[in-house]
C-alpha cells in the first residue's frame, strides 16, 4: 500500500510523537468531564464494538464515518486533536488503516492504543499469499472472531479504567452472547442457499473470513486492499468464471465504486449469460447510524439477507 497521510497532518502527528505531547495518562485518569472513558476509534466497526462492550462508561468518537474506505483513508489535521484528547485509541490493526495504523503503532508508547485484532490468535487469521506475508484484516466477517475481539476490547477497557472493570467484563460477556445468537442465525440462513450457488463475488477481497466460516467460495475483483486497481485482464478472467459457473449474482460494496463490478457484469453479458447485481454489501464500514446496517449486528444481518436472497435466485 502506498497511502500516506496528508503532509500537514503527518507533520503534526510526527511532531506530537517527538515532543511527547500525547503523554500517556495513568489508568483511571480521564479527560471527559462526565467521568466516562474518552475513546477514539478508527473505523465505524471498531467504534461500534467499543460502544457495545463499554456501554455508558465510554464516550466514543470514530475518525471514519459511514461509507469511508479505511484502506484509502488519509489522516486529517482534526484527527490530531481528537487523538490528543483521547484516554484510549482503538484501531482494527493488521494494516487495515494503512499508513494511519503505522502512526498509531508508533503512538503506543505515548498514549494508550489497542488493536482489536490482537485479541485473535494468529493461527485463526488468514494470510493470503498475494498479501505479502501479512494477515487479512477483515476479521469481522467471521462473527466468532469478532466475538473474540469483543473479549479483548473488554479487557483493554478494564485495564484503562480499573474502577469499572467488572462492568466491562459484564458488557463483553453480554455482547458475546448476542454475537453467538447472530452466528447461529447466519448459519441457518446460508444453509438455505444450495451448495453449488454459494459463490460470493464482490468488488474486493474482503469476505474471505466469511467464506471460511460459512462455507462460501469467495472471489474479489480487487485484492484485499482497495488500493490495488483491477485491470482488464482481471475483469475478463472473472467474467469467464461467472459465465462458466452460471453464478446468479454479483455484489457491489457500500464503500467501493460499483464501476468495476458493473464492468464484469457487462463482460459476462457479452459471453451470453445474464448475471444480476445482487445488491450492495457493507464491507469496510457500517451504514448510517439509525439504519438497519448502522450497527455491526444489523450490518451482518443486512449483508446475509442480501446474499441469500440473490443467490437463491429470488426476486431482488
Amino acid at each position: 500500500m502506498t497511502v500516506r497521510p496528508r503532509p500537514a497532518a503527518a507533520a503534526l502527528l510526527a511532531g506530537l510523537l517527538l515532543a511527547g505531547s500525547l503523554g500517556c495518562r495513568p489508568p483511571g485518569e480521564r479527560r471527559a468531564g462526565d467521568g466516562r472513558l474518552r475513546v477514539v476509534a478508527t473505523t465505524s466497526l471498531v467504534a461500534d464494538l467499543v460502544r457495545s462492550v463499554g456501554g455508558g462508561r465510554v464516550a466514543v468518537t470514530a475518525l471514519m464515518g459511514p461509507g469511508v474506505d479505511p484502506h484509502l483513508y488519509r489522516a486529517r489535521e482534526s484527527d490530531v486533536q481528537r487523538l490528543a484528547d483521547a484516554d484510549l485509541v482503538v484501531y482494527n490493526g493488521l494494516h487495515l488503516e494503512a499508513k494511519l495504523g503505522s502512526v498509531l503503532e508508533r503512538m503506543g508508547g505515548r498514549i494508550p492504543t489497542a488493536a482489536v485484532a490482537d485479541g485473535i490468535a494468529p493461527e485463526l487469521l488468514l494470510a493470503p499469499a498475494e498479501f505479502a506475508g501479512a494477515h487479512d484484516p477483515h476479521v469481522w466477517f467471521d462473527v466468532r472472531l469478532w466475538s473474540l475481539a469483543a473479549g479483548h476490547v473488554g479487557a483493554v477497557l478494564a485495564r484503562r479504567d480499573p474502577a469499572n472493570a467488572a462492568g466491562y467484563a459484564e458488557g463483553a460477556e453480554s455482547y458475546r452472547r448476542e454475537l453467538a445468537v447472530l452466528d447461529a442465525w447466519v448459519r441457518s440462513q446460508v444453509a438455505l442457499v444450495p451448495a453449488s450457488r454459494r459463490v460470493l463475488i464482490t468488488a474486493h477481497d474482503a469476505f474471505n473470513y466469511f467464506g471460511r466460516a460459512y462455507d462460501f467460495e469467495v472471489r474479489g475483483l480487487q485484492g484485499i486492499s482497495t488500493a490495488a486497481e483491477a485491470g482488464t485482464a482481471d475483469v475478463q478472467s472473472l467474467a469467464r468464471f461467472v459465465a462458466e459457473r452460471r453464478i446468479p449474482a454479483l455484489f457491489v460494496e457500500s464503500s467501493v465504486s460499483p464501476r468495476t463490478i458493473e464492468a464484469v457484469q457487462a463482460a459476462v453479458r457479452a459471453r451470453g449469460f445474464a448475471v444480476a447485481i445482487g445488491g450492495a454489501l457493507y464491507a469496510d464500514a457500517l451504514g448510517t447510524p439509525g439504519t438497519p446496517a448502522g450497527s455491526y449486528v444489523g450490518m451482518v444481518r443486512t449483508n446475509v439477507e442480501t446474499i441469500v436472497t440473490a443467490l437463491r435466485g429470488e426476486e431482488i
